[in-house]
């Protein structure tokens, strides 16, 4: 029997996931979309707060704090499992869509809260998938995306460092 994966603490934490075999599952428009509608779906829904992210060809990553009643493993349950139901009902067919699992980093303070919202904005340039990330239809990066301020970021304010807040206020059709 394989061991569990122990419950986390509560947190911010930073995400991967995969897709099935690494598919490039998210060069198609309409798949990366309705990653998007899902990932803004439970953030309205008060599952947890979305500070970063970034919906690679294939593989996704996260910047987020679950709320207080949601444990981080049941936050990634949630993306993943209605992102597999709602592209089986678009597609037509059940198949698999992630990787088993997914990696998770717990940020420690305010430098490891800004070194992983660069690495996610980073990604599609270091993917040679644009030259700016600001260019990245499919990152927080863009400008206009609604993000939460990191829950310390009143602490880092005091401290100094006000610029890990929010973003601006516009998004994608569907990702409101």
């Amino acid at each position: 029997m394989k061991p569990g994966r122990l419950i986390s603490p509560p947190g911010t934490y930073f995400l991967t996931f995969t897709t099935w075999r690494w598919r490039q599952l998210f060069v198609v428009e309409n798949y990366a979309r309705l990653f998007l509608k899902t990932l803004y779906h439970y953030r309205r829904e008060g599952r947890y707060t979305l500070h970063a992210f970034v919906v690679m060809p294939d593989h996704v990553h996260l910047l987020l704090t679950p709320a207080w009643d949601i444990t981080i493993e049941r936050a990634v349950q949630l993306i993943k499992g209605a992102y597999s139901h709602d592209l089986g009902t678009l597609i037509g067919r059940n198949s698999e869509v992630w990787q088993r699992g997914f990696t998770d980093h717990r940020i420690r303070d305010t430098q490891d809260f800004v070194h992983h919202r660069n690495y996610i904005h980073q990604n599609p340039v270091v993917a040679r998938i644009v030259f700016d990330s600001t260019e990245y239809r499919y990152c927080s990066a863009l400008p206009g995306f609604k993000l939460d301020p990191w829950p310390s970021a009143a602490k880092a304010a005091i401290l100094g460092n006000a610029s890990i807040g929010t973003s601006g206020t516009r998004a994608l059709p569907g990702s409101q």
